[in-house]
């Protein structure tokens, strides 16, 4: 099949088109349920679905597809009536200009002078530099604030200097407290996404005992399955992706649309360390995701095995990252429920396209 023809709406079919070894990893790591849901609308409503849908068979009957994680139990719905609906964007220069708008009232806009340093002191990087987070999520908790008050107008220099300088801070708080060593990255971008400041700013953690719960559950996953398996599920995970033509990798970084994403448009890249590769690889999906996709608020998570020996097996676990749209800023409503929250995803974007527009942005043949 044409792989601009390729829908997530198909994935029983091109799953059963597969080579059989690739079927049956794929059959390991997932299961697919198909089912339909029909409607009878009323006569008065034929006109507004077929002005709204462009067909009236397509509300009719409409082909869900419900794929689960059997090692993770993540899991997403799609229905095909909300992947294949085309995306209405937003000017991403207006939501830059209002964003602007707040910035006279900026409280990190001297941050020697309107925020705390932690124990440590401070990390300056050349487009940023770190402050002790206020409100904190664990005992080391930091802030790296960006030089830029425009948290969409960053450059690949930018978002490296983000990590490197999120990375040193990590460093920095294991020599202050040695006990502390599982570090977690993340960058909401605009309140839509979690930011509760204007301002461009990531944040950083270091825990002790063990990891955050989800990378936890991500690395008992992965044991498991070495152990029922005797095989690596990263590069397993990776491997289907790369047989549906999701997945990609670059300079040794490993880049997928993901099957089971959280919300739409989640990108996962895995590396075996905190290379440049793997930077410059974020820097190319969020630059994909504000330039191509038009996205203009997004959550950027990279967990990485500890920074220091500890009693737990870490072996053959790699930095992960994890990057997701997060929808409109001027939306009101949110993008999460209870169905996010307590059941599973219900995703309205569509890996495929996801994964053809990334690779046309990170310059790889489909």
């Amino acid at each position: 099949m044409n792989p601009t023809s390729k829908t997530i709406v198909d994935l029983d079919v091109l799953v059963e088109a597969l080579p059989e070894k690739s079927r049956r990893l794929f059959q390991r790591l997932f299961s697919i349920v198909v089912t339909n849901g029909e409607l009878k609308p009323p006569p008065a409503m034929l006109p507004w679905i077929e002005q709204q849908f462009g067909s009236i068979d397509r509300v009719t009957t409409q082909k869900i597809i419900r794929i689960t994680n059997l090692i993770t139990f993540e899991g997403a719905i799609f229905n095909s009536l909300r992947a294949q609906r085309p995306r209405q964007f937003e000017d991403r220069l207006k939501v830059e200009a209002k964003l602007l708008d707040k910035a006279k009232d900026d409280p990190l806009g001297k941050p020697l002078e309107s925020t705390p340093a932690d124990p440590f002191g401070r990390i300056q990087g050349k487009y940023s530099i770190t402050a002790s987070n206020i409100a904190k999520y664990d005992g080391l908790h930091g802030m790296i604030i960006f030089k830029d008050y425009n948290p969409l107008a960053f450059s690949k220099e930018e978002v490296i200097d983000y990590l490197d300088t999120g990375w040193k801070w990590a460093q920095e708080a294991h020599k202050f407290d040695p006990a502390a060593k599982y570090y977690f990255f993340l960058w909401n971008a605009l309140s839509k996404a979690g930011a509760s400041l204007a301002h461009g700013h990531a944040q950083v953690v270091l825990g002790r005992d063990s990891h955050y719960a989800k990378i936890e559950a991500q690395r008992h996953a992965a044991v498991r399955y070495k152990s029922d398996f005797g095989s690596d599920y990263f590069n397993d995970l990776y491997q289907v992706h790369l047989d549906l033509g999701l997945a990609l990798e670059k300079d040794g970084t490993k880049v997928m649309a993901h099957l089971t994403p959280i919300k739409d448009r989640e990108i996962l890249l895995l590396s075996d360390s905190l290379d440049e590769s793997f930077k410059e690889r974020i820097y190319e999906t969020l630059a994909c995701f504000r330039d191509k996709m038009n996205v203009t608020a997004f959550n950027v998570g990279i967990a990485t095995p500890p920074i220091d020996s500890t009693p737990e097996c870490w072996k053959d676990f790699p930095v992960i990252a994890r990057i997701v749209d997060r929808g409109y800023p001027r939306n009101g409503s949110s993008d999460f429920g209870t169905m996010e929250l307590y059941a599973t995803s219900i995703v309205s974007s569509d890996p495929f396209q996801v994964s053809l527009e990334l690779k046309e942005s990170l310059a790889v043949e489909q």
